[in-house]
């Protein structure tokens, strides 16, 4: 997620070759300024309050930006990307851990919230900054774990019987090379009571030929039961090529699911919501989770009030049949799951 919090620089990480895969080079060739990327879409730097001095800092490949309506301000793949002063406003109640994962974070790399299951964070490299990011802050210099450090993390998870999940996350997992993945999974593998590897990521939304012929292979040639858990929060991010690019994992069982964020200006409609929920089924993935805002800071903008949610949830459930109708939840520190929507406190 943040370059500047990255120790590794992002050729090690993703252990590029002399020859890289093209998904490798659409992360190279990322747009990491506000004005070029406003520039490709027919629009002046002076109508949007940029904020050109941000940590966090701007990144979006270019095909994502391609999805993008030109001449738009308020569209809403570019208002999950473009930085904005707003975000340099403090608000009460937003912080920079707003799910007290420091906390959680029981060794180098690993972070252990909630039964069952643990979460390793692979890498803190991504192909898209989004401005709602719950770890946009987060302090990956000194939490995440090099290839040495991770025997402390499987480990862990050998010393605790009741782990039968492990979830990959970063920043995104898949911004690492197959290889990479290919060691990490062959060491989860080798511990007797995990059986489920899930798989959290963006980059086959936002670049589609990170599914490779070597991922798939990868992921089907395990032992492990693999969900891959997508992230899109609006139908417009889901053209031709994501639908393809995730065909052969639908044909090959691998479960895909997705989880949105609730963002306002971006998808706090119904109409918009619905459209998207039926543009995933109709790619093969599950409709998840809807998650309600992470107090994070910097993201107070994005935030939707709690009786237009409630709102939103009823229309959904007026409208779409109960499977295409994601979990409206909220994620609370030291809770022990993800609380549902209609237990979230007004």
């Amino acid at each position: 997620m943040k370059g500047a919090m990255i120790a590794r620089s992002l050729a090690k990480w993703q252990g590029e070759d002399a020859q890289a895969e093209p998904w490798q080079g659409a992360l190279r060739t990322v747009i990491r300024d506000g004005d070029e990327l406003l520039k490709l879409l027919g629009l002046s730097p002076q109508a949007l309050a940029i904020d050109r001095r941000q940590a966090f800092s701007l990144r979006v490949p270019r095909a994502f930006v391609a999805r993008m309506r030109p001449a738009t301000p308020d569209d809403p793949l570019l208002r999950q990307v473009l930085p904005l002063l707003a975000e340099s406003t403090s608000q009460p109640g937003f912080g920079c851990d707003p799910l007290a994962e420091a906390e959680a974070n029981k060794v180098p790399g690993l972070i252990h919230k909630f039964h069952g299951r643990v979460l390793l964070i692979v890498t803190g490299h991504c192909g898209i900054h989004c401005r709602y990011c719950f770890r946009r802050h987060f302090p990956y210099a000194a939490r995440q774990a090099s290839r040495a450090d991770w025997s402390q993390a499987f480990d862990y998870i050998r010393r605790d019987a009741s782990i039968s999940e492990v979830i990959l996350s970063g920043g995104d997992p898949l911004a690492v090379a197959d290889r990479h993945l290919q060691w990490m999974v062959g060491q989860i593998e080798a511990i007797p009571q995990v059986s489920r590897l899930r798989i959290h990521s963006r980059l086959p939304v936002v670049i589609p030929q990170r599914i490779t012929p070597a991922l798939l292979s990868l992921l089907t040639d395990t032992r492990l039961q693999v969900s891959l858990v997508l992230h899109v929060n609006h139908a417009q991010e889901l053209d031709d090529s994501v639908a393809a690019a995730l065909k052969p994992l639908r044909h090959a069982g691998i479960a895909l699911l997705n989880q949105t964020v609730l963002l306002a200006g971006i998808n706090d409609d119904v109409e918009v919501l619905a459209d998207l929920s039926e543009r995933l089924f109709a790619i093969g993935v599950l409709p998840y989770y809807l998650h309600l805002l992470d107090h994070v800071q910097g993201a107070a903008h994005f935030e939707v009030a709690e009786q237009s949610v409630r709102a939103l949830h009823e229309a959904l459930l007026a409208r779409l049949p109960g499977y295409l109708v994601p979990r409206f939840v909220r994620e609370v520190a030291y809770a022990a799951s993800k609380i549902p929507v209609g237990s979230v406190a007004p």
